[in-house]
């Protein structure tokens, strides 16, 4: 549990260019890893590597959502 607090701040810590950036790298990532070799395949790696793309996606819709809801209460 601690572990995943500790990978949301680090997030959360982040600009936004670097969460881009960080989910074209996971989604390069990804992509090599799902067409390899079956029997080469990192099964935790993948599983890994998506939950960190979905944390940064989901990071970075939460502040457009609070950028676009304060925009709306100013006017």
């Amino acid at each position: 549990m601690a572990k995943r607090t500790e990978q949301n701040k680090d997030i959360k810590g982040k600009t936004e260019e670097q969460l881009r950036a960080l989910v074209a790298d996971s989604k390069e990532i990804l992509r090599a890893e799902r067409f390899k070799d079956k029997f080469t395949r990192k099964a935790g790696l993948i599983r890994n590597t998506k939950k960190q793309v979905a944390r940064a996606l989901t990071e970075l819709r939460t502040r457009a959502m609070s950028v676009k809801q304060t925009d709306s209460t100013t006017k």
